[in-house]
């Protein structure tokens, strides 16, 4: 299993929708800012976004098992192998991030339970 960074690229408010739909002052993000990397394999990194994690937690388990060989989805979304853009599920200020696989090797920093 191999290492996959996480770079923030934008945090985006919506802001039709969030004066329509949000709280009085709603702003983007201030849990992630751009420009801000990480590195995920199969746990979601210290500081990241909970909501971020369960929208692009896949792609990180995909492309640290070896996803990188190849196109996401057909070779028709993102041009480049080892790499894709998701977004977090946040409808009114999403973040967007870009995942690439990396040649540097996971490592497990849990004990596992005797059963």
């Amino acid at each position: 299993m191999k290492k996959v960074k996480i770079t923030i690229l934008k945090t985006m408010l919506y802001e039709g929708l969030a004066k329509e739909y949000g709280i009085c002052g709603l702003k983007a993000c201030s849990m992630m800012k751009e420009s801000d990397v990480f590195y995920a394999d199969y746990a979601k990194p210290k500081g990241f976004c909970d909501e971020a994690w369960k929208a692009l937690y896949q792609y990180v388990f995909a492309l640290a098992h070896g996803a990188d060989k190849g196109l996401f989805y057909y070779g028709d979304w993102i041009k480049e192998p080892g790499v894709t853009i998701v977004s977090c599920n946040d409808g009114l200020r999403p973040v967007i991030m870009k995942l690439e696989a990396t040649d540097e090797d996971a490592k497990i920093e849990y004990t596992t339970v005797e059963r």
